[in-house]
Order: C-alpha cells, then structure tokens, then sequence
C-alpha cells in the first residue's frame, strides 16, 4: 500500500513526486521511460514559476537556463513584429530540466519505476489498484494522472477526448543557429507554427506543430519541410543554415487540445492529463509546473487532516478550473490567428502596430507569478 502513486514523469508528476516526498508522503513515480530523454516540447518556461522553484530549491542554477525577454512572431510570407515579454522566461531543455528534477525528488526519499508502464488503475474500496506493465500489481489511496498528452491509460479509463482524432503532429530539434539569446520566436507556415529558443549549451530548441494534411501531402518530413515550411523565408533560413544536432527529429502524433477534465475516475490529473494549452503560448511547462505545486499541497492536506476524498476532488477541480480554464479557452481561441496567410498577416500587424492589445492577449496566457 502506498499513500500516492504518480503516473509519468513530466515536470507535474516529477513536481508532485517532489512536494509531497518531501511532506514525508509514501510516494511512488512510474515513468515508461529513463532519465534522461527528450520531450516533445517549446522548452521555454515562464517567468511565473520563480518564486516556487526558488523557494524548494529547484531552480537549476547550474544548468545555466538562458534569459528571454523578447518576443518575434513571423507570418506565413514572412512579415515580422516584435514584442517586449513583460514577465519573461527562460530556456532550458526537457532532457536536463526533467533528469535535475528526477534527481531532487529521489533525494526526498521519492520512489521510482522507470522503464514501466501503468497498464490499469482501478479504484475500489477507496482505494486504488494500479497493475505495472511488468506485471506488478499494487495498492494506492491516492493515484495521480501525469501521463502527458495521450495515453494507453487514457483509452482503458474510456475518456472522452480519447474518442477523438486530432489533426496536429509535433517535431522537435535541437539545433545550432545564429540568434539572439534574449528572443523567442513563432514562425507561421500554412497549417501549423514553428517555434524557437535557445536552451542550455549555446543550442536551440526548434518545435513545430504541423496538421498531418501536410505530412499526408508530402510523404515525409524532410519533404514536408521544404515543401511547407520553406515558404517562410525566416524558416527557410533556419533549416538551410543551422546545424540540427539530433540523428532524426522527435516526433508526437494526435494532439489534442480538447477539453479534459482534472478529475475522472477519482483519479488527479495534472500538467497535459488534465488540458493542454495551445504550444504557441509558450506556458505549458509553466502551467504543469503550477499544477503539481497544487495538487500536491491539496494531497498532503488530506492526508494530515483526514480529509473526505470527494472534498479533495472537489478542491482540485475548483482550483484547476480557477487557475487555468480561462487561459486554456483564450489559448484555444488565439490560435486561430496562427497557420494561414490572412490570419498570420493580422497576428503581426497586430503585434506591429497595437502593441497594447497583443500584449494583453501574450498576458493573459500567462498566469501570475506564484
């Protein structure tokens, strides 16, 4: 019998396992994979996780993350317009970020299965029964859903958003390139978005998000790239003159940016298991990050207090809906500024000649430091 099981090792989980190891919590993280790997993702985290990181020491100092203050949005024929970041953020890869945070959480006295699979988790008797895909099988009062974007586990728990197919592929680079440290950028090509930031090691992290249309079109991704991406002289620039540093890019296949809810089958979501916001305002990470700080003060409060298990699933839904529902709407809404020629050509003249107006559309994507 463990107090929690976390399922995956993203930066909510790896969050949660953290926190609440560290409340002297009985913790379990199961991760398919080892630290460390790449993830699919922008790398870029906002500003507003700071005070948090700073105040549990896990603010990786010596990873040496890289500042970004400013902000350049391309169009699809390749019009550009630049915006100060008021909040800021700061690059740092996936592959060293996630291993540091593995690392703090195991020194908290957290648990881990890596290499594994959860193949069901199944509540009964207020409690769990979570059986590993090495035929593991064991007990839980509290699981926590961190598994990312799409999961095995979310068909077996019959999700609805599941049932859905999704039109969006993600690739992911690291690159060597000539660009200013301080910028991020968002390159527009028809059907998708394609962003860049320097990360750790003087690289840059290159991430598109693409429709498949494109890659059904094309036939491959190198093919895909010319044949679509290429159009954006910025793009073309950066895939003819950087140096990509991986043997083959990373590639995640439907993603979806439906609805989900933070609670199902009495089981916590957090980070992309419980919504994910659109990769083009760059908050993801920034948002799972929150999220498991969360959760985890919500799980450590039931368990010191007895609470009822229906009022911790009510007081997280409460405060998931509260802190992030809005910005996942706005997200969902803003993007569809993005990936065509007209609607990419109003998003810089917007970012041009109304600062005022797209700074507050970037802010409200963003939440307040915490």
């Amino acid at each position: 019998m463990r107090d929690v099981v976390v399922i995956g090792g993203g930066l909510a989980g790896l969050i949660s396992a953290h926190q609440l190891a560290s409340a002297g919590l009985d913790v379990l993280l199961v991760e398919k994979k080892s630290y460390p790997f790449h993830r699919v993702c922008g790398e870029y985290i906002s500003n507003e996780v700071l005070p948090f990181l700073n105040a549990n020491n896990l603010f990786p100092e010596e990873l040496a993350p890289v500042q970004i203050s400013r902000f350049s949005l391309t169009s699809v024929n390749g019009k550009e317009g630049r915006l100060k970041l008021d909040l800021g953020g700061f690059g740092l890869s996936r592959y060293n970020f996630d291993n540091y945070l593995y690392a703090s959480a195991k020194h908290k006295g957290a648990e881990f299965q890596l290499n594994t699979s959860v193949k069901s988790a199944s509540f009964q008797h207020d409690r769990f029964e979570v059986v590993l895909s090495n035929g593991t099988e064991l007990e839980a009062r509290i699981v926590i859903g961190a598994h990312g974007k799409r999961d095995r586990l979310d068909r077996e728990m019959n999700r609805d958003f599941f049932q859905k197919r999704t039109p969006y592929l993600g690739v992911k680079y690291h690159i060597k390139y000539d660009m200013p440290e301080d910028l991020i950028a968002l390159h527009n090509f028809q059907g998708g978005y394609c962003g860049i930031s320097h990360v750790e090691g003087s690289r840059l992290n290159l991430c598109y998000l693409s429709e498949r249309a494109n890659l059904r079109s094309f036939g491959s991704i190198p093919e895909m790239e010319r044949g679509v991406l290429y159009r954006n002289p910025f793009l073309k620039d950066i895939f003819t003159q950087g140096e990509f540093l991986f043997d083959s890019p990373k590639v995640i296949n439907e993603i979806s940016f439906a609805t989900k809810k933070p609670v199902e089958g009495h089981m916590l979501m957090a980070g992309d298991s419980a919504g994910m916001i659109t990769p083009l305002c760059g908050n993801g990470m920034a948002m799972a990050i929150h999220s498991g700080k969360v959760l985890s003060e919500l799980v450590v409060d039931y368990f010191a207090d007895h609470r009822e298990r229906l009022k911790l699933e009510a007081t997280y839904s409460r405060e998931w809906h509260k802190l992030f529902a809005k910005r996942l709407w706005i997200g969902r809404r803003i993007q569809s500024l993005f990936g065509g020629v007209f609607h990419s050509n109003v998003a810089v003249n917007l970012a041009r000649s109304v600062k005022p107006v797209a700074k507050f559309l970037v802010s409200k994507t963003h939440g307040k430091p915490f």
